[in-house]
């Protein structure tokens, strides 16, 4: 797992942690990819730089293997692994998996470990639908707070899939919304001012119990379709807290 990208201010016990979860490969055997890994640092130091004074601390994790690999799911298993080690140095304390591509997926499968309180899926890589196979898991994200947001110009993950997940998972867990961010793409750089304020509003609410913006709010709330579309304003973030 490394070093903490961000540590908490000096003196501050830590109250919770951020594992960021670089994207990988559908098959690969070959190490982390260094270049993956450097594309969430910026987000990792942002998220645990907003939450410093009350002792957030962000990692971002480097996989044995970039490969998810099939039912071998190794980087669900890297995730849950980093999990683990949070928990060997840090205690009982919170955590919240923060994954982009295929590192949102290794998010929500990982949300079974107990010391997992949320879940942020950007851009979630999903499988195509296969009658024959069987669908993604959910039941693991019951109890925990989840916020999925996709780019709706993604040509590279289907922003209906991540839809079509969140519709199942909400059927017997109320936590989760799901943003849309139009005419963005896979990397959500076009609205990457809002999408950072949404993702940072989401993590400290979570591991901090601070009180979520509106949108955020009435999403979780709302039913199924509104909270499950709702879209990311432009200029989200600017006036949400002092």
């Amino acid at each position: 797992m490394g070093r903490a990208v961000a540590a908490p201010a000096a003196g501050a016990a830590v109250g919770g942690v951020i594992l960021v979860l670089p994207s990988g490969e559908p098959v690969s055997a070959k190490g982390a990819s260094l270049l993956a890994h450097a594309r969430m640092l910026p987000l990792a130091r942002s998220l645990a730089t907003a939450g410093a004074a009350e002792g957030l601390v962000a990692h971002v994790v480097r996989y044995a293997r970039r490969g998810w690999n099939g039912t071998e799911a190794h980087l669900a298993a890297d995730a849950r692994w980093a999990v683990e080690e949070v928990v060997r140095r840090y205690g009982d304390v919170p955590v919240c998996l923060v994954g982009h591509g295929m590192g949102g997926r290794a998010a929500l499968w990982a949300a079974d470990h107990p010391a997992v309180n949320s879940v942020l899926a950007m851009a979630p890589w999903l499988p195509e639908e296969d009658r024959a196979a069987e669908p993604e898991p959910v039941r693991q994200l019951v109890g925990r707070r989840v916020l999925i947001m996709h780019g709706t110009n993604d040509a590279r993950t289907d922003p209906e899939l991540s839809y079509r997940l969140a519709e199942r998972a909400k059927k017997s867990s109320r936590d989760i919304c799901r943003f849309e961010v139009h005419s963005d793409g896979h990397a959500l750089r076009q609205h990457h001012t809002e999408v950072l304020a949404l993702a940072s509003d989401f993590v400290l609410g979570s591991l901090l119990s601070r009180t979520y913006s509106r949108p955020v709010a009435d999403a979780l709330a709302a039913p199924p379709p509104l909270g499950l579309r709702m879209p990311l304003a432009a200029g989200f973030g600017r006036s949400l807290r002092p």
